[in-house]
């Protein structure tokens, strides 16, 4: 997207993430958001929510909560590519939603190919032998931790060339 604002990065220039403190990864969806969060030295993903959207001032309210409650620094939203590596409609909502977690927060975001993550998700869940409605309540959830630490591996991957 070349109208992109220059506050809100993508996978290839995400700098303007701390290396220090909390972030949240957000798997986005029109019904439900994955949330998932990491620990303070940026090395481990938990599975944190799976977030019921409701209406702009609530979903507002609930990430000023989540960024409050444990001291959040930036945002990891998964970008859904299409299998080529083009973006889909579905893509320019992701980055619209992470414009708007960071005009909600002031904070900063960043974007991950977030292609099977869903896919990797439901695996996970499959050979944890669960049925289907506990492997629903799950998935979401489990899908942005996968996002939020493909990105931290990522970046630690690339630190360790840098160094």
């Amino acid at each position: 997207m070349s109208d992109q604002r220059p506050d809100v990065r993508t996978e290839e220039n995400d700098a303007t993430v701390p290396h220090k403190g909390r972030l949240l990864g957000i798997d986005y969806g029109t019904v439900r958001v994955g949330v998932s969060v990491s620990d303070e030295n940026q090395k481990l993903a938990s599975p944190l929510h799976n977030y019921q959207r409701v209406s702009r001032q609530t979903d507002e309210q609930f990430f000023r909560s989540q960024v409050k409650e444990y001291k959040i620094t930036g945002f990891v939203v998964g970008l859904p590519l299409h299998m080529k590596g083009d973006e889909s409609q579905i893509s320019c909502e992701a980055r619209r939603y992470g414009q708007w977690l960071h005009s909600v927060t002031q904070l900063p975001v960043t974007f991950q190919d977030e292609r099977l993550s869903s896919a990797q998700a439901n695996v996970l869940l499959a050979a944890a032998d669960l049925t289907k409605k506990q492997r629903k309540t799950r998935i979401d959830k489990l899908a942005a931790q996968i996002v939020l630490q493909t990105w931290l591996d990522r970046r630690q991957g690339a630190a360790a060339t840098d160094a």
